[in-house]
């Protein structure tokens, strides 16, 4: 990736939206980006097949009525998030991308109904960059979801918006290198941001090394594409490696992770844990992630 043009952002009416909606700005700013934000309703339809067999019409007719009033509600709350936030930074509104290369930021607002994983991860594949809200409670499962859908079914990188509202957002950027083919993608999903970056970081650890380059080998990559950066160990806290890469992105007063995301599988993450899962459900900074 050589620049970032387009940034694609779902937003579902959670708490963590604000942060998310920030990041994005933030993101577009920096690199004169369209913004391109999306709101998914669920299909209240969808329901009927889920209620089972016992059930009358009118209870049926009743759950219908009750998920169309929440996926109203919920829309009325991204759309206001929306106008609030690029207002305050002064965007341009489009009704979609500009034609060609643009010397100013801007963004557009859509809505559209179905299966918010399936929508966001073919947006995604004609997109830059994806921003989703971090999902940090089980209120936020379609942030979980869309994350996932990115992950695995865009070909492309997402960046998990931190769960406050972040101050900056690629200032002081770390990368997690593990030699493997998943932190190669996320170091060319990030090097836009490292180019542009006060300081940068490579972590690295024995823990968390595989087959492959090692960190000193990619401070020479980097260095061909103009980016100076500082190598700093890091060891894992209590057996848990993600915890020690979180505790040097802290040391190094980082704003943005750039990580290679399930070099295992997801099902044997979800179930024994690792890094990855690890980073997602605990850190505070924005984290980009590739594979």
């Amino acid at each position: 990736m050589s620049d970032i043009r387009k940034i694609l952002l779902p937003l579902n009416g959670t708490p963590n939206g604000e942060a998310a909606l920030t990041t994005g700005i933030m993101l577009a700013r920096r690199f004169n980006a369209h913004l391109a934000a999306m709101h998914v309703r669920s299909d209240s339809r969808e329901v009927a097949p889920l209620a089972g067999e016992g059930l009358s019409g009118a209870m049926v007719e009743e759950m219908m009525t009750a998920a169309e009033r929440e996926a109203s509600r919920r829309s009325l709350i991204v759309r206001e998030l929306f106008d609030r936030l690029v207002g305050q930074a002064g965007f341009e509104v489009r009704g979609g991308p500009p034609t060609g290369p643009s010397e100013a930021p801007s963004t557009s607002f859509r809505s559209v109904i179905g299966r918010e994983h399936e929508i966001v991860s073919y947006a995604a594949r004609l997109s830059d960059l994806t921003v989703v809200p971090h999902a940090d409670s089980g209120e936020e499962v379609s942030s979980s979801e869309a994350l996932h859908a990115v992950l695995f079914d865009s070909g492309r990188p997402v960046v998990i918006a931190p769960k406050k509202v972040p101050r900056f957002v690629g200032r002081r950027v770390c990368v997690a290198w593990n030699g493997t083919g998943e932190s190669a993608s996320a170091v060319l999903s990030v090097l836009p941001l490292l180019q542009g970056a006060e300081a940068v970081c490579v972590l690295h650890s024995e823990d968390y090394q595989r087959r492959g380059p090692t960190a000193a080998d990619l401070l020479g990559y980097l260095a061909i594409h103009g980016v100076r950066a500082e190598l700093q160990s890091f060891k894992a806290i209590d057996k848990e490696v993600g915890a020690g890469l979180l505790a040097g992105c802290v040391k190094f007063e980082a704003d943005l992770l750039g990580m290679g995301a399930y070099s295992h599988s997801r099902l044997r993450q979800l179930i024994l844990g690792g890094v990855t899962r690890h980073v997602l459900e605990r850190a505070c900074l924005a984290v980009l992630m590739a594979r």
